[in-house]
């Protein structure tokens, strides 16, 4: 079988690639082969954490929330439940962030959803 020379649309697709393997080490930054399974892998992982990202930081609201609301003697679940009894539609990022920046409030809210 004949030797395939890429031409200049071969060129144009490694440099775009190992552009793309920046930041690595050796010949995983280097080398087109081990470079394009780096960043294959690299694109699948931040594919996965993008996902992920949105489930850590819903836990982090949440035990914010929930430090907050036992300061005022009212646990997580039973501050959700009032609120929601009491039609108040915040939802948890926004929760979180009164809990840190504005604690008066919050007290507040969870004085309405005790009631």
């Amino acid at each position: 079988m004949p030797r395939v020379k890429r031409g200049t649309k071969g060129r144009q697709r490694h440099k775009k690639l190992l552009k793309l393997a920046k930041g690595n080490v050796g010949g995983r930054r280097k080398g087109y082969r081990q470079a394009r399974s780096t960043v294959e892998k690299g694109l699948t992982y931040a594919y996965r954490d993008r996902k992920v990202r949105k489930r850590e930081f819903r836990g982090l609201w949440i035990i914010r929330i929930n430090a907050a609301a036992r300061t005022h003697g009212v646990t997580y679940s039973r501050l959700i439940a009032g609120l929601k009894k009491a039609g108040v539609d915040l939802d948890r990022k926004v929760l979180a962030d009164l809990a840190v920046r504005d604690p008066a409030a919050f007290g507040d809210l969870a004085k309405l959803a005790v009631a």
